[in-house]
């Protein structure tokens, strides 16, 4: 028997097998009353049980998995669906990481219907498999500032997304827009760490003062937060505005923003950064 003749047999056993398990497994339930079984069972086989259809290729069940999340009509589709696509999607994953189409659609449709966690294991994965491609890290970002509000984490990976990049314009400008995302991050300090860090890590100078720059800002921003916060104390009411400060004598001169933008006070009468400028780069802050 020849090479492809004996791959055959081997194919056609392990379906015979599978099929075996399969059908015997569902007779043997028959005698068990269902009751509210998880949605994704319905649709999506276990992982060993796709191979074993796929012939024991799993590339080739990561194909027909990846389709069927593909020619879904996920604008019909009520919200516990998607969780069935996202088992869909993650079945994939395990079995081809560096599925491009998979990562895709993932992305283009998981986060936005509830299943931001399923997407992002999705794009971790992609990310590790696909070394030289940029997108899974950029969309992971995207995802962990826009769904996960975390902008420090979604900042490291816009960075790692930045890294992959050939053109070295393109590569600066997800890195200032790392540095913008930082700038949003709750805790100043830890903003300020990551921005230092970036800036001695930069390779070009306009950057490496471009980041400085940030920094400086982020540094004035703590100072003013902390007179208001003296201020509360003090008073015992929040401010009214900036100049408050150094009438009081809390501070000496409100701190220069060396990008222009100035600060500001929200509605609690918290400092803030000032009105919308766009800077060398092409961004707003």
């Amino acid at each position: 028997m020849g090479k492809f003749g004996k791959e055959a047999v081997l194919q056609l056993l392990a379906l015979g097998v599978g099929g075996a398990l399969f059908l015997g497994g569902g007779s043997a339930l028959r005698h068990y009353e269902r009751i509210n079984p998880a949605p994704e069972i319905q649709v999506a086989l276990p992982l060993f049980v796709q191979v074993i259809m796929a012939g024991g290729d799993r590339f080739l069940a990561a194909n027909l998995g990846s389709v069927r999340a593909l020619i879904t009509e996920s604008a019909k589709m009520k919200p516990d669906e998607y969780r069935i696509q996202a088992k869909v999607q993650k079945d994939v994953s395990w079995l081809n990481p560096a599925h491009e189409d998979n990562y895709y659609v993932a992305t283009a449709t998981l986060p936005w219907n509830g299943q931001v966690d399923a997407a992002q294991m999705i794009l971790r994965r992609a990310t590790l498999a696909r070394q030289k491609d940029s997108q899974p890290p950029f969309f992971y970002a995207f995802n962990l500032v826009h769904f996960k509000k975390d902008p420090v984490q979604a900042a490291a990976w816009l960075r790692m997304a930045a890294a992959k990049m050939a053109d070295e314009d393109e590569r600066i400008l997800l890195e200032s827009f790392a540095a913008r995302w930082v700038d949003r991050a709750e805790d100043l300090a830890v903003a300020i760490a990551v921005v230092e860090a970036m800036a001695k890590q930069a390779k070009r100078k306009d950057f490496r003062d471009y980041l400085a720059a940030r920094a400086f800002r982020l540094r004035g921003l703590v100072a003013l937060r902390e007179a208001a916060l003296a201020y509360r104390r003090k008073f015992g009411e929040p401010l009214q505005s900036l100049d408050q400060l150094v009438h009081t004598g809390l501070i000496a001169a409100i701190p220069v923003d060396p990008l222009g933008a100035g600060y500001a006070l929200d509605a609690a009468g918290t400092p803030i950064f000032g009105g919308v400028r766009v800077d060398e780069y092409g961004n707003k802050y």
